[in-house]
C-alpha cells in the first residue's frame, strides 16, 4: 500500500519479517554521473549473500532500469531491497512528474525521454518493459506531480 501526502511516501511491506536483508538506497535525479552505482551495489550484496545466478541477474536489471528512471525524470528516490528466503522484493519510490499514462508507458519503445537524455544513450523506451518482464510479480501507482512507486517480486527458485 501506498499512501502520498504532499511528496511523502509511506510504503508498507508485506515480507519484511522473515527478511534476510533490508535495505534502502536513495537516488539523486539528474546525477548521470552516478547512474549505475546503485544497482551494481546491490547486484554485489546479492551475490554476497549467496544467491541464484538468475536471481541476482533479474534483480539488477529490474534495479539498474529503475534507477536510471529515477535518474532521467525524478527529482530523488529510493529503492528498497528486501530479501527473504522465498523472494527478493524491490520497491522503488520516486518523486518526479508522475506517469499521466501507465498503459501508454509501459508500451514497448514509448519515452519522454528529452534530447539530452536520449545523447547520453537512455531514454529508448525499454526501462518499465524491461522491469516488468525480469520481475515474477510487477506493480506500479502514479500520481502526476507526485511521483511513482514501483513493487517488484523475484521468487527464488
Amino acid at each position: 500500500m501506498v499512501a502520498w501526502n504532499k511528496l511523502k511516501i509511506t510504503v508498507h511491506t508485506t515480507e519484511t519479517e522473515n527478511s534476510l536483508y533490508k535495505n534502502s538506497f536513495d537516488i539523486d535525479g539528474g546525477d548521470f554521473s552516478k547512474a549505475g552505482t546503485i544497482s551494481t551495489r546491490i547486484k554485489s550484496i546479492l551475490k554476497e549473500i549467496g544467491l541464484p545466478n538468475d536471481v541476482v541477474r533479474k534483480s539488477a536489471i529490474v534495479c539498474y532500469e529503475s534507477e536510471i528512471n529515477i535518474v532521467s525524470y525524478a527529482r530523488k528516490g529510493t529503492i528498497i531491497l528486501t530479501v527473504t528466503p522465498k523472494a527478493i522484493e524491490i520497491e522503488v519510490i520516486d518523486e518526479g512528474p508522475g506517469i499521466p499514462n501507465i498503459a501508454l508507458a509501459m508500451e514497448q519503445g514509448y519515452s519522454t525521454a528529452n534530447q539530452h537524455i536520449r545523447e547520453m544513450g537512455f531514454g529508448a523506451g525499454m526501462g518499465l518493459h524491461n522491469i516488468k518482464s525480469y520481475s515474477d510479480k510487477f506493480d506500479i501507482s502514479s500520481e502526476v506531480d507526485k511521483g511513482t512507486f514501483l513493487k517488484m517480486i523475484i521468487n527464488m527458485p
